[in-house]
């Protein structure tokens, strides 16, 4: 009797977990949407100072709750995940500023020949691989021939990003100094 009762209880419990992967699961997600996306926007915006930005994080945020298989049951989740997603984009921002920061960009008036600058790169390229140690060669053929981000270069060599950031910084300033020299 027993048996039959909790068997009862646990495939209830299974229909009513199995309606909210079906209409009810997104039932819930759209009430979520109309309830929180104001507020969210706003709270996006507030913290990134843009409407569009603060749009695509509140946009991502709900395709992810699309994607996952349990929906949120309260709110304030959802704040919560804007303020980490608007967090996550302005520490991309400033990483990016300060590796943007270290190479100056060259303007129009000090353009040299194509084969001029090949070399110079050539030469930067020759002095990395002969005179750099690991890590800083990968990470510097990681950044600057497959164009990876920081995140993605300290994933791939099982580093803290704040590492590889480091050592791309120190690579930089010795290529300056041997350029300079």
């Amino acid at each position: 009797m027993l048996e039959h009762r909790i068997l009862e209880e646990s495939d209830a419990a299974g229909a009513k977990e199995a309606g909210l992967k079906g209409a009810g699961r997104k039932q819930l997600i759209e009430q979520l949407f109309r309830r929180n996306y104001s507020a969210m926007r706003h709270l996006a915006k507030v913290f990134l100072g843009d409407a569009d930005e603060a749009e695509d994080v509140v946009q991502d945020i709900f395709l992810r709750l699309a994607d996952c298989d349990i929906p949120p049951r309260k709110d304030s989740y959802l704040m919560t995940a804007v303020r980490n997603a608007c967090l996550n984009r302005i520490r991309q921002k400033q990483l990016h500023e300060k590796v943007k920061g270290l190479l100056p960009v060259e303007d129009g008036t000090d353009l040299q020949p194509v084969d001029k600058e090949m070399e110079r790169l050539d030469g930067i390229a020759v002095f990395v691989d002969e005179q750099m140690e690991e890590p800083h060669r990968s990470i510097f053929h990681l950044r600057f021939d497959e164009d990876l981000t920081i995140a993605e270069i300290a994933r791939r060599l099982h580093l803290n990003p704040n590492t590889a950031y480091k050592y791309l910084v120190q690579c930089i300033q010795e290529i300056r100094k041997h350029v300079n020299h």
